[in-house]
């Protein structure tokens, strides 16, 4: 009998349905029927991130959201089954005529009805459409169409009076949209950026906290309270909530361009680059600011073939944008660090400049010896990459060099804080410590430690594999790294 329920338990847990979106869409379905649509939406979302691409998934999801009053995310999924998935399933006009008319949005109301029955002249719910259509001829006459065209004018003018900086006019615009609309939740948000950009930031904080209360996990909300607190350099809450977004995976085009764009904006170019490059690859026609955000993300991540096709679009879109490639950004930043007194951002200057020396440009670079700090560290390091074949290059500089290599080979381009960091610990250390010959060591604690700094869950028994090397070793030079750092 033992032996016979140890085989049922084994087999239990290969069954390979159970972490399929199959298996959370049944008990989604389940939890649906009992009238439990807190947990059928649970369930079903999570069928809908295993499985994307299966229509009836995001159709069931969007019904739920239907029911749960959630009508402009619910709204967003039947569009997205009707644009993308399955154009054959014309319930979903049903039921956008509904969500629609609950809105108060009358005119959209009306034409994805009217959508339905072209459609589906026998459908299922034609009888439920008439009634509509009919409700809506009759109880909202000119006047309320009339008041959703007025909704749809006010939103433009409230998109360009912030465009131009009109921040107290934008203001009253979507205060009055929102005083009519109390559940148009894109006004919010823009009245949120209106008063932050106004330098009201406790304002701005109360109006996404107020989005947040009435519609919990607004990814625009989430995103707009990142942006907030980067701009107020609250580095804490930046990581903090770039690693709760980190962790999130948006059904919907619009929220996963809202979520790269956000974390370009705040210099995570690898969560960036992850979220538009699948846009770039699924054909996504974005506007300039999409391609603008592809290019530095693709740039800062190694990908510099896509960051200039991206950047070509961009000057194409808007030429006013030229001058501003990111490799040009990048190379003033080189220019700041090489010109400066922090040791350690020259000594990052020179490494990056190395990188890219052919013959010619090591002649170009040759007055750098001469006109730069006469700091020894930064002269035999610049003796190291200038002059190889010249000088006698003492062993810690070529290990400095290495430490680096590493860590280069094992991120991106935009952790250029890390790379300083570390030569902040090199030249702090050099004076008593001459041997940096353990390059993965160096290099795993220099990211653990950073990365820790930043608020990033990472733990050192992953870093210690991401660099080939024991907890053990990892452990001991931490300590010298958080010692000299």
């Amino acid at each position: 009998m033992g032996k016979q329920l140890k085989r049922k338990r084994s087999a239990a847990k290969v069954i390979p349905f159970v972490q399929s979106g199959e298996y959370y869409f049944k008990k989604g379905l389940i939890a649906y029927k009992r009238g439990d649509l807190a947990r059928a939406k649970k369930y079903l979302e999570r069928a809908v991130q295993l499985n994307g691409q299966e229509a009836m998934f995001a159709f069931q999801l969007a019904v739920v959201l239907t029911e749960l009053g959630e009508y402009q995310a619910s709204n967003q999924l039947f569009l997205t089954v009707v644009h993308e998935l399955d154009p054959e399933m014309s319930e979903c006009f049903y039921f956008l005529a509904h969500n629609y008319a609950h809105l108060g949005l009358f005119r959209e109301a009306m034409n994805h009805a009217q959508t339905y029955l072209e459609r589906e002249p026998d459908g299922e719910f034609l009888e439920e459409i008439e009634d509509l259509i009919e409700l809506l001829s009759i109880e909202y006459e000119d006047d309320e169409f009339i008041s959703q065209e007025d909704l749809i004018v006010k939103q433009e003018k409230a998109r360009s009076l912030l465009e131009k900086g009109d921040f107290p006019a934008a203001i009253e615009v979507l205060e009055a949209m929102i005083a009519e609309y109390p559940e148009f939740w894109s006004a919010y948000n823009n009245l949120a950026l209106a008063y932050f950009y106004m330098g009201n930031a406790e304002k701005a904080q109360s109006v996404i906290n107020e989005v947040l209360e009435k519609n919990p996990g607004n990814l625009h909300a989430l995103c707009n309270r990142l942006v907030f607190f980067h701009y107020l350099q609250d580095e804490a809450e930046v990581a903090r909530l770039t690693e709760e977004l980190a962790c999130v995976h948006p059904f919907l085009i619009d929220q996963r361009y809202k979520l790269g764009a956000t974390f370009a904006l705040v210099g995570r170019f690898d969560l960036a680059f992850k979220w538009l490059h699948h846009l770039y690859k699924m054909r996504f026609h974005g506007d300039f600011l999409f391609y603008y955000w592809l290019a530095y993300s693709a740039y800062y991540t190694g990908h510099a073939r896509l960051a200039k096709t991206a950047w070509e679009k961009v000057i194409d879109l808007s030429p006013d944008k030229k001058g501003q490639e990111p490799w040009g950004v990048f190379e003033e930043k080189i220019k700041r660090w090489m010109n400066g007194t922090n040791i350690a951002e020259v000594l990052y200057g020179l490494y990056v400049i190395s990188k890219s020396l052919n013959a010619d440009e090591v002649k170009a670079y040759i007055h750098v010896r001469e006109t730069m700090e006469q700091h020894w560290l930064v002269r035999e390091f610049i003796d190291y990459i200038l002059l190889p074949a010249q000088a006698v290059v003492p062993l810690y500089i070529v290990d400095a060099y290495a430490v680096m290599d590493e860590l280069w080979e094992k991120n991106v381009l935009a952790d250029e804080k890390m790379y300083i960091a570390w030569f902040h610990v090199f030249a702090n250390a050099v004076d008593v410590l001459r041997n940096f010959s353990n390059y993965q060591a160096w290099a795993a604690a220099i990211e653990y430690v950073w990365r820790r700094n930043q608020g990033e869950s990472v733990t050192q028994k992953g870093i210690g594999e991401k660099y080939s090397i024991s907890l053990s070793t990892v452990q001991k030079y931490v300590k010298q790294v958080r010692k000299w750092l």
